[in-house]
């Protein structure tokens, strides 16, 4: 092979690598929100259903502030087996491409980097340790003065896929 190719092959892979250490290390990254939603609803009638779909989430009451009209709910998120294999077979692959350019380069050394390929499962290691938390959901829940045909004003703080959701199951508005 011309010996101007493998050392722009091997930049290229390198740089690759780096995307893929930093997509791997990003699939952890807390991804907390803080959003005020509107409801037609009254507090006294959006309460409770915000209760029920929590609880149906799998989350549980962990405080109530009655002055603040706050409610906190804790539930445990689980890791993905789909996420954690992907991210396994992501890197091993990531991996493999390295070794080979690597195994180009240096051929005496090409069982060596061959053998970094047992090292993938350990991304899907990390995922699994680090996505595996207590997540909080901080809720309050107010009058709305601002909008007339919307009753309720709802600040929420929590995961934003879990914020995409609420909105979607309780027909939820975003404030303006």
């Amino acid at each position: 092979m011309d010996t101007a190719i493998l050392p722009s092959t091997l930049l290229l892979t390198l740089l690759l690598s780096v995307g893929l250490f930093f997509f791997i290390r990003a699939s952890t990254k807390d991804r907390t929100k803080v959003v005020q939603l509107v409801s037609e609803q009254d507090e006294a009638t959006l309460m409770p259903q915000l209760k029920e779909y929590f609880q149906m989430r799998s989350y549980r009451v962990a405080a109530v502030d009655p002055e603040k009209n706050q409610v906190i709910f804790e539930g445990n998120v689980r890791p993905s087996w789909f996420l954690t294999v992907f991210l396994t077979l992501l890197a091993a692959v990531g991996i493999l491409c390295l070794s080979l350019v690597l195994s180009l380069l240096f051929p005496s050394l090409h069982t060596f980097f061959t053998g970094l390929v047992l090292l993938s499962p350990l991304c899907g290691f990390f995922y699994w340790k680090k996505a595996g938390k207590l997540e909080k959901v901080l809720l309050k829940l107010e009058p709305n003065q601002s909008k007339p045909h919307f009753s309720s004003k709802i600040t929420i703080t929590a995961h934003r896929d879990e914020l995409i959701e609420l909105q979607r199951a309780l027909k939820l508005k975003l404030c303006e």
